[in-house]
């Protein structure tokens, strides 16, 4: 018999703040997390916008010697797994803990940590770089420290596929539960390079939004005048568990995952696939995953970067494996708000996408303004919208063509 997986617990955070309700308040109500770059001077680059945490504290989470060891995508990520395990309520002990497990996504590490030890070497020689280093920026670092923290010594892994990382972690936390391997996993994503670095590369790619004297309204997903991503940062971490042990414990349950697909492009290191060939198969995947037909699906987080290319094809993909169901889905992209966290998105969207479900509330599009004649699906345009979902997708896709999908359902007993 095939196990069923439920959510139990969730803790983010983001440019929209720090925790749960903070975040769902300000998507709900439209609000931007979008503003001029502080974390260094941006002067010289095209794009000096993106979307910050600002409400963070590492040490309401961690002590101050891991604050000082570890990079700050760590700190999101450990942050938003305590927050995850509070709400869940799961206790790990000796006698769980071998069925326990914690796999993430990232899609570039601890890009900090190696921008400011690249200076240190440079400017005062290789004695001063700290031991702590390569353990405090590798990808792994992040499950590996979750693990540590909870004693959850099940499988444990990081996933770095782009801009899919996080969502292909929610999707093969839910297969291992699924399949018998775990019985709970700790999963979801990190991310933090508004560096830089980073923003200096996607910049010369022509990648961002240059919109630089309306930072809030740079991220305009299928507007027709959408010129870039914006970079966000923080995380997404969700707790999954065994249907039959999270009700034997009374847990809280949020939502039901029921479908994940993955696919490739095969196409072109970075744009999506015209058509979207590799998000129609991903998303018929998970549907087939779920056992549900194309016109049962009522919602979908897209992946919706506000690029010229990626909305068009994700439009173009819906519409090839929807059909006449397609102008009848409600579609949002919650990046408009966020940013594009990046490896961190499908975590982020993730548990935005259960919340839609249980809250029975659908966030908006923000910023469309000028609707785009070949993106004319409906995108839950500026404002909340009241309605009760059944089942939501989530959808992520990353350069390389690597595509990621995943479905959630209300839960039924």
């Amino acid at each position: 018999m095939t196990r069923r997986v439920v959510v139990t617990g969730l803790g983010m955070v983001t440019p929209l703040g720090t925790g749960v309700d903070k975040n769902w308040e300000g998507l709900c109500a439209g609000k931007s997390g979008i503003g001029h770059i502080t974390k260094f001077d941006a002067s010289d680059l095209s794009s000096k916008i993106a979307g910050e945490v600002k409400d963070f504290c590492s040490e309401d989470f961690l002590d101050k010697q891991q604050v000082r060891r570890f990079d700050i995508f760590i700190h999101y990520a450990v942050a938003s797994a305590k927050m995850a395990m509070e709400d869940s309520g799961l206790k790990i002990n000796s006698s769980n803990c071998h069925r326990v497990g914690c796999v993430t996504g990232s899609g570039l590490g601890g890009l900090t940590m190696l921008e400011h030890y690249h200076l240190v070497m440079k400017e005062k020689g290789p004695r001063r770089i700290s031991p702590f280093f390569i353990p405090g920026m590798i990808a792994n670092m992040a499950p590996g420290q979750i693990a540590i923290e909870f004693g959850a010594k099940g499988p444990n892994f990081s996933i770095e596929t782009a801009c899919a990382a996080s969502c292909h972690a929610v999707g093969e936390a839910f297969r291992m539960i699924r399949e018998g391997v775990a019985d709970a996993m700790i999963t979801g994503g990190a991310e933090a390079v508004v560096t830089p670095l980073a923003i200096g590369g996607f910049c010369s790619m022509r990648a961002l939004s240059t919109r630089n004297d309306e930072p809030e309204k740079a991220s305009r997903p299928f507007d027709l005048n959408r010129d870039g991503f914006v970079v966000g940062e923080g995380s997404g971490i969700m707790v999954l568990e065994e249907m039959g042990q999270a009700l034997k414990r009374g847990a809280n349950i949020y939502a039901e995952v029921v479908g994940y697909g993955l696919s490739a492009d095969a196409y072109h290191v970075s744009a999506p696939h015209p058509e979207g060939e590799g998000a129609v198969s991903c998303m018929k995947m998970a549907l087939d995953y779920a056992g549900l037909r194309p016109d049962e699906l009522d919602y979908i987080n897209a992946h919706g970067t506000s690029t010229e290319l990626n909305d068009l094809s994700e439009t173009r993909a819906i519409k090839s494996l929807f059909g006449d169901h397609a102008y009848r889905l409600a579609i949002s992209s919650t990046k408009s708000m966020t940013g594009h966290l990046l490896g961190g998105a499908g975590g982020v969207e993730a548990i935005f996408s259960v919340l839609t479900i249980n809250r029975g509330i659908i966030p908006p599009t923000i910023n469309y303004e000028t609707p785009d004649p070949e993106c004319d699906l409906d995108y839950v345009p500026n404002v909340a919208r009241q309605l009760q979902v059944k089942t939501a997708m989530s959808n992520s896709f990353g350069f390389g063509g690597t595509n990621a999908s995943l479905i959630f359902r209300a839960f039924e007993s």
